[in-house]
């Protein structure tokens, strides 16, 4: 089998992109159970039926479970990275919610803000799914996941 130049550079970047995703998802699942945990409360929208609380710690958990993941099971890469595009998926309608009732939380204090916030969702789902590869010039293809 044959490889070009830019595969093993590919590789690295996914790696990399993998790494950087997982850790910084841990360290926002910290920050959700500790110093931020207010903030985060004030992303949860009125209309959703749990309390505030409970979204908070159950998502900090989740982002803590799916980042040490991604880190620590590199040959289930496009697994774990498939459930952090998942989960990127189902939190939008909280930052849609948060435009939407005008919430300030995390320096978002203007509509601007809140909603120029809305677009890197997108970036954070097409990082997972780069990271976990399902996407680029040569996705991935022997992952056990």
């Amino acid at each position: 089998m044959t490889h070009t130049r830019s595969a093993p550079r590919s590789s690295a970047l996914r790696t990399a992109a993998r790494l950087l995703l997982g850790s910084a998802m841990v360290g926002a699942g910290v920050l959700h159970l500790t110093s931020q945990r207010e903030e985060f409360q004030a992303q949860v929208p009125d209309w959703f039926p749990l309390d505030d609380d409970l979204v908070v710690v159950g998502s900090g958990v989740v982002e803590i479970g799916l980042g040490a993941a991604f880190v620590a099971l590199p040959r289930r890469r496009r697994l774990v990275g498939a459930l952090l595009a998942a989960f990127f998926v189902a939190i939008f309608p909280g930052n849609v919610g948060q435009y939407l009732e005008g919430t300030d939380a995390f320096g978002l204090t203007t509509d601007r803000a809140r909603f120029v916030r809305l677009f890197f969702q997108p970036v954070l789902v097409l990082w997972a799914l780069f990271g976990g590869g399902w996407l680029g010039r040569r996705a991935d293809r022997g992952d056990r996941a």
